[in-house]
C-alpha cells in the first residue's frame, strides 16, 4: 500500500475525498472501500482508489479503509478517521486544557506544599477543512488546534518572582509538520562489532550508509505505516537484516539498536552429488530439520547446471535460543487473503548463500527439499498448518512458498542407532538471496498495556513518551514458566501520551501456554522494571490481584539478584470475559485494541521507570520533550528551533564529603530582546567517583548559545552555575578560560561561590568540560550529551561517572549544605553581579 487514506475533519454538509493506492505484480485492479469495517456498496463504494463522499451527514463519521486486490492477493490500508461536526460546532475550544508543570522546590503554591502549576495546553486535534480544500487526492494543508496567545505570569518563589508563560487562548492554525526519524546503531549480535559503512535500503531504494561506529539516521517518508529498512554488509560477513522499525508518528527521533547475524562459515559441497545441510544443530541440540539438495540442484543465473565445488553457507535462526530473537528479521507478519496484516509464529528461519568454489560467483538452487522434524513442533494443532515462507525484503512481509506435509522417514542419529522420525516436507526453489521461514499463522492474539515513567513514583503526569517497548513471545517449559524453551514472535511499539499496547500471543485455556519477555529503552538507555522479589507489590507493579497472580509477574532478577533488572516476564493469560477482575487490563483481547489504547492511567498496566541521578528542569516557556508539536515559538523558549535540538552540558567537579545539588540559571546575555530575562533552571545532583575519594561530579545542562527562534540574531546565554552548599570555586578549565577571554564580553567571575559565563557559540568539546550534541530529538540529544559528560569520552550512552575527566569548573565544599531559600537567593544575586 503506497498511498494511505488520511484522517479528515469536516462539518456536516461538506464533502470529503479519501484516496489509496497499492502496487504489486500484477498491478492491483480492484479497490474496495469499507466504513467501520462494513463494505460500502452502491454509489458510496467509490471508484478505484478514491472514495468521494458528498454532503456529509453525522452517521458517516468513523473509520474508512480501502482494500486493493489482484490475482496475486490483497492488501488493506490503515484506517482513516472521519470526524463530522455539526454546523457551527467548534473542534478547538478557546479555553486551554489543564496541563501541570513542576516548579522548583523553593516554590510551594499552597498550604499543602504542592509545587505544580497549571500552564494549560491546546490539544493538537485537527480543525475542519474549509470549502477551499482540494477535492481530489492532493495533500491538504490542514488546520490544527494550537496556541493562539500566551501570557506571562510571575510566581512567588522564596521571596522573589519566578517568570512563567501560560497558554491563554487556543485556536485553529496551520498544522505542525514534524519530521519523523529513526536513529540507532547496527552491530553484530555475537560480538557487538559495528557494521561499518553498511548499505541501507528503504523498499528497493538505497538511502544511505551506516557510519564507522554503525550509527544511522533514517527520515520516515510521509504516510508511512510500516517502516521497513534493510541493512546489507558489503563485505558479506553478516546476513542481511530486514527490520520493521518503530517510529513516533508525531515526529521526533526514536533510537533503535539493530542486531545482525554473522553468516555461518561455508562448507564445501560436491554439486554433482546429493547433499543435506542440517538446520539448527548448534549447542548440542537436535536439528529442527534439514535442507536436502539433490544432485544437479545448483544453477548459474543463466540456468546452466553447476556440478563443481560449491561453498554453501546456511545460517539458521533458532527460536530455541532466546538470545537470537533480537537478531531475527522482520516482525513475522504476512498479508492474508483479505489483505489484513496478521502474525506468524516461527519454528526457525534460515538464510542461504551458495557460491562457486573458485570464482565466488553466486549460485541458485532448485528444486530443493525442506524436511522438518515433526517432533520439534510442540503444539499438535500446528502440524496441520505448517508452511514454508520467504521474506520480501522490500515490504518486510512473509510470502507463502508452500505447504509442509507429513511424510515418514528415518534419520541416522549421532549415537549410531537409527530411529523412526516423521517429517514435514516441502519443496523450494532458491532464485534470489532471501530469508526463509518455518511458520504457522496464529490467531490467538491479545494486547498488553505498558507505560513508562520518569521515576518510580509512577506519577501519571510523569509518563515518558518515545520509549521503545519490545515484547518477545515465549513458550515456557511445562511446569517451569521461568525457563522458556523457545520464542515465537517479537514486536516493538513506541509509547505515546497514554502508554503503548503491544501485540502478543495468548491463550484463554492455559494461562502459561504463552509467556512474554518485555523490555524498554529510551535513547539507548535501558529502563528498569518493577521488582517482583522479595515481595510482590501489586500497587507498584500496576496490576491488582487476583489477575496479577494469574499473570505470574517476575522481574529478570527474580531468582538471581546479580542479573539485570531491565525486563519482566508474564504469562499472557487471555482475560476471561465473565470475570470482572480481568476486564480492566493489562491484557486485552485482540478486538479490544481501542479499549487498550484509550484505557485511563488508573486501569491495570505494567510499568517501567528511569533510574538516574536526581535531575530537575524548569522552562519559562513549557515544552514537552516527548512531543515536538508542543513547541511554541517564543524568545524565551529553551529550545529555539523545533527542527534541530542542541543540548549543552557543563561538567562540575565537587571536592567534598558528600553529594551536592548543582544548579544552572540561564538568562539572556547578549540578545536585546532577552538580555537579563530567564530562560530556565536546571538542577543535577553530583555523583561520586568510585576511584576518587571525597570527589563527586555533576553534569549540568545549560541553554546553548546560538540563534533564537526568529533566526535573526544569536544570544550568548548568561549561565550561572552554583552548588547548593558552603562551597567556593577553586579552579576553572584553562582551555575554557582562554576561550572566554578571547570571546568578550566576559561575565563577572568574582563571585567565589559561583561560576558565570556567556555561553560559547561554538560546540567546543570535552577538553573544555563542555559537551554539546545536536539532534532532531531533544531527549536523545540530551541522553548522548550527558553520557559523554559522565565518562568524558565520545561514548554517548555510558553512565559511569569519571569525576576527574573533562572538568570545566571545580568547587570545594564543606559538609553543611545551605538552606533551600539561602541557596535560591544566592542564585538570584549571582547573575545580577555579572
Amino acid at each position: 500500500m503506497v498511498l494511505q487514506p488520511k484522517a479528515r475533519v469536516r462539518e456536516a454538509g461538506q464533502d470529503v475525498t479519501f484516496c489509496c493506492k497499492a502496487s504489486g505484480i500484477p498491478a492491483p485492479q480492484k479497490y474496495y472501500w469499507y466504513h467501520n469495517g462494513t463494505l460500502l456498496r452502491g454509489k458510496a463504494r467509490g471508484s478505484g482508489g478514491r472514495l468521494a463522499l458528498r454532503a456529509l451527514a453525522a452517521e458517516q463519521a468513523g473509520t474508512h479503509h480501502c482494500k486493493a486486490s489482484s490475482e496475486a492477493g490483497a492488501i488493506r490500508s490503515a484506517p482513516a478517521q472521519l470526524t463530522v461536526l455539526a454546523q457551527g460546532q467548534r473542534s478547538c475550544r478557546a479555553e486551554p486544557e489543564p496541563s501541570l508543570v513542576e516548579l522548583p522546590s523553593e516554590c510551594p503554591q499552597d498550604a499543602s506544599g504542592s509545587r505544580f502549576y497549571n500552564v494549560g495546553r491546546c490539544p493538537p486535534s485537527p480543525c475542519p477543512g474549509g470549502a477551499a480544500e482540494p477535492a481530489g487526492c492532493g495533500e491538504e494543508a490542514g488546520q490544527c488546534c494550537g496556541v493562539r496567545r500566551m501570557e506571562l505570569r510571575e510566581i512567588p518563589c522564596a521571596g522573589s518572582a519566578l517568570p512563567l508563560k501560560v497558554v491563554a487562548e487556543c485556536g485553529c492554525g496551520p498544522c505542525a509538520r514534524p519530521r519523523g526519524l529513526v536513529q540507532g546503531r547496527v552491530t553484530a549480535a555475537d560480538t557487538g562489532e559495528p557494521l561499518r559503512f553498511g548499505h541501507i535500503f528503504l523498499g528497493g531504494r538505497q538511502v544511505g550508509f551506516t557510519g564507522y561506529q554503525g550509527a544511522f539516521t533514517l527520515e520516515v517518508p510521509p504516510d508511512t505505516q510500516r517502516l521497513v529498512a534493510r541493512f546489507v554488509d558489503g563485505q558479506q560477513r553478516f546476513v542481511d537484516a530486514v527490520k520493521v522499525l518503530p517510529f513516533d508518528r508525531r515526529g521526533g527521533a526514536v533510537y533503535q539498536e539493530v542486531k545482525m547475524l554473522r553468516k555461518k562459515e561455508p562448507v564445501e559441497l560436491d554439486g554433482a552429488r546429493s547433499n543435506a545441510i542440517p538446520l539448527g544443530e548448534a549447542g548440542g541440540r537436535e536439528p529442527v530439520g534439514e535442507l536436502v539438495l539433490p544432485a544437479g540442484a545448483f544453477l548459474r543465473p543463466s540456468g546452466e547446471v553447476f556440478n563443481g565445488t560449491v561453498k554453501a553457507s546456511v545460517t539458521f535462526v533458532d527460536p530455541r535460543d532466546v538470545g537470537t530473537a533480537s537478531a531475527a528479521s522482520s516482525d513475522l507478519s504476512f498479508a492474508d487473503a483479505e489483505g489484513e496484516i496478521v502474525p506468524l509464529r516461527t519454528y526457525g528461519m534460515f538464510a542461504v548463500d551458495f557460491r562457486e568454489g573458485e570464482s565466488g560467483a553466486a549460485l541458485q538452487a532448485g528444486p530443493v527439499q525442506v524436511r522438518m522434524d515433526a517432533g520439534q513442533v510442540w503444539m499438535a494443532e500446528h502440524l496441520q498448518k505448517m508452511k514454508l515462507w520467504s521474506l520480501n525484503p522490500d515490504t518486510g512481509l512473509w510470502e507463502e512458498e508452500g505447504v509442509l506435509r507429513p511424510a515418514g522417514g528415518t534419520r541416522r542419529k549421532r549415537r549410531r542407532r537409527r530411529e523412526e522420525r516423521t517429517f514435514l516436507v516441502g519443496n523450494l526453489e532458491i532464485r534470489e538471496r532471501r530469508l526463509f521461514n518455518l511458520d504457522v499463522p496464529e490467531d490467538r492474539r491479545c494486547f498488553v498495556k505498558v507505560r513508562a515513567y520518569s521515576n518510580e513514583k509512577f506519577n501519571p503526569s510523569e509518563q515518558l513518551e518515545g520509549v521503545v517497548v519490545s515484547l518477545i513471545n515465549l513458550e515456557p517449559q511445562p511446569g517451569y514458566p521461568s525457563n522458556p524453551r523457545a520464542w515465537g514472535r517479537f514486536d516493538s511499539v513506541v509509547t505515546g501520551p497514554n502508554g503503548a499496547c503491544l501485540p502478543a500471543f495468548c491463550d484463554g485455556r492455559r494461562p502459561d501456554a504463552y509467556s512474554a519477555l518485555v523490555t524498554a529503552t529510551l535513547g539507548g538507555e535501558e529502563l528498569e522494571a518493577v521488582a517482583s522479589s522479595p515481595e510482590l507489590n501489586p500497587g507498584a507493579v500496576g496490576v491488582s490481584q487476583p489477575y496479577l497472580g494469574k499473570l505470574g509477574y517476575r522481574r529478570s532478577d527474580h531468582d538471581d539478584p546479580a542479573l539485570k533488572k531491565t525486563a519482566f516476564q508474564i504469562n499472557v493469560a487471555k482475560p476471561d470475559p465473565n470475570n470482572a477482575d480481568e476486564s480492566d487490563g493489562p491484557v486485552y483481547p485482540y478486538r479490544g485494541l481501542e479499549q487498550c489504547e484509550a484505557a485511563p492511567v488508573g486501569a491495570n498496566h505494567l510499568r517501567f521507570y528511569r533510574v538516574e541521578v536526581d535531575r530537575y528542569e524548569y522552562n519559562v516557556v513549557p515544552f514537552r520533550e516527548s512531543d515536538v508539536t508542543s513547541w511554541t515559538g517564543d524568545y524565551l523558549a529553551w529550545w529555539p528551533n523545533p527542527q534541530e535540538f542542541r543540548a549543552c552540558y557543563i561538567k562540575v567537579q565537587i571536592e567534598g564529603p558528600q553529594e551536592y545539588m548543582v544548579r544552572s540559571r540561564n538568562a539572556g546575555g547578549s540578545h536585546p530582546r532577552t538580555r537579563g530575562r530567564l530562560y530556565g533552571l536546571r538542577d543535577s545532583r553530583s555523583v561520586r567517583d568510585p576511584l576518587l575519594a571525597a570527589t563527586s561530579a555533576a553534569c549540568v545542562e545549560f541553554k546553548c548559545g546560538g540563534m533564537l527562534f526568529d533566526q535573526s540574531a544569536p544570544d550568548r546565554t548568561l549561565v550561572s552555575v552554583v552548588p547548593q552548599g558552603s562551597c567556593r570555586r577553586t579552579a576553572v578549565n584553562g582551555l575554557l578560560r582562554d576561550y572566554l577571554s578571547r570571546h568578550p564580553p566576559l561575565a563577572d567571575g568574582n563571585h567565589s561561590a559561583a561560576f558565570s559565563m556567556l555561553a560559547p557559540l561554538d560546540p567546543l568539546g570535552h577538553n573544555y568540560g563542555i559537551y554539546t550534541v545536536t539532534d532532531q530529538n531533544p531527549r536523545l540529544a540530551k541522553e548522548i550529551a550527558i553520557g559523554r559528560c559522565f565518562d568524558g569520552t565520545s561514548d554517548g550512552f555510558s553512565r559511569e561517572m569519571k569525576a576527574g575527566a573533562g572538568i570545566a569548573v571545580t568547587f570545594s565544599c564543606q559538609e553543611r549544605p545551605l538552606g533551600t531559600e539561602s541557596f535560591f537567593q544566592r542564585l538570584l544575586t549571582a547573575p545580577a553581579e555579572a
